[in-house]
């Protein structure tokens, strides 16, 4: 069984090669059209998220408690935040251990799994590919500030 990280970015890979493929056959239009209260729904599970980036989560549950199905849960979450759900968990994680490297002097390691990273070489590689240097060497750059990185 995958990892539920890896669970959740094969479920949003798969509804989005359905999303795409129902496009070209003109089943439906722009995602736009979410109802107000299906936007905030899905808001709701946003705020969740943030106040918890280390927990858990899977696409079928976020989508169950915004009410919508998995389909319509992932396509709105992308309007609201323009990434999807998997990228958006990363990178809140990404940014909580950002900011944890700079202020706290305990192992990388320890932060990485403190953060809901499972595998400390798929944290730094991540790391790296977001931040642009090893969470070693953000955490010795004297001056370095999580503002400046471009989070979008």
């Amino acid at each position: 069984m995958l990892p539920s990280a890896d669970r959740l970015q094969w479920e949003e890979h798969a509804l989005e090669l359905a999303e795409r493929t129902a496009r070209i056959a003109g089943a439906f239009s722009d995602s736009s059209s979410a109802s107000p209260s299906a936007t905030a729904r899905v808001a709701e599970v946003i705020r969740k998220v943030e106040r918890d980036p280390s927990a858990t989560y899977e696409l079928s549950t976020m989508a169950q408690e915004a009410r919508l199905s998995a389909f319509h849960f992932l396509r709105i979450f992308r309007s609201v935040t323009g990434v999807t759900p998997h990228q958006y968990l990363l990178r809140l994680r990404l940014q909580r251990a950002a900011a944890s490297l700079r202020s706290e002097p305990g192992k990388i390691v320890d932060i990485a799994l403190d953060c809901g990273f499972g595998d400390v070489s798929n944290f730094n590689r991540m790391f790296r590919a977001e931040i642009g240097v090893s969470p070693r060497e953000w955490r010795k750059q004297a001056g370095a500030s999580a503002s400046a990185i471009n989070w979008q």
